[in-house]
């Protein structure tokens, strides 16, 4: 067991506890390790999810069945890859298993409307700001799931092709393929707003 003087954090005052001695000790079956994983990468795993999902709501219950999911399976992790790297690609297939059952249509009032200074606040910017958000979500909805998935994890996320490509579980090209046409229809979805 972690000594109690750990926080969730995984310092004593002078130390760190390391990811993979954390997901040995998880894997043993000790539950305050991988209370202490949760708690290090939850914040992480659940911005990505939302990223992916477009709502809160989905996003939390994607993050839980990832948690759920690496719970189950810390015997079969190895360490080659750090521990978050491991639980991003289970978050990003978890929930790019929830998009390709989704519904095509998108739900444009799940997508956050950003906030306007309040000098800049007029009704007409706030209509036009609406609209660009509606035509946004609009365009993210007609992606495939696997190009808003791509798009995101490169555009958003940083993350390299190939680091995609072990996530999504395809070839790097495949990767930047599908990047590449999420570029262009959403260039030519919002052409309009330029």
């Amino acid at each position: 067991m972690l000594n109690a003087r750990w926080g969730p954090d995984g310092h004593d005052g002078t130390a760190e506890v390391d990811d993979r001695l954390l997901a040995v000790r998880a894997a043993e079956g000790d539950e305050e390790a991988f209370e202490v994983l949760v708690h290090r990468h939850s914040a992480a795993m659940l911005q990505l999810a939302q990223r992916l999902m477009g709502t809160r709501a989905e996003a939390e219950d994607a993050v839980q069945d990832a948690f759920v999911s690496a719970w189950r399976s810390l015997p079969e992790y190895r360490g080659e890859a750090g521990f978050g790297t491991w639980l991003h690609r289970i978050v990003t297939n978890r929930c790019l298993n929830l998009l390709r059952a989704r519904r095509p249509a998108a739900d444009i009032d799940a997508v956050a409307e950003p906030a306007a200074p309040e000098h800049q606040s007029s009704p007409a910017r706030a209509a036009e700001a609406h609209a660009a958000v509606r035509d946004l979500a609009q365009a993210m909805g007609a992606l495939s799931a696997e190009q808003k998935v791509c798009w995101v994890l490169r555009e958003i996320e940083g993350q390299p092709y190939e680091t995609i490509a072990q996530a999504v579980g395809i070839r790097p090209e495949a990767v930047r393929a599908r990047v590449f046409r999420a570029r262009r229809m959403l260039t030519e979805a919002m052409a309009a707003w330029r």
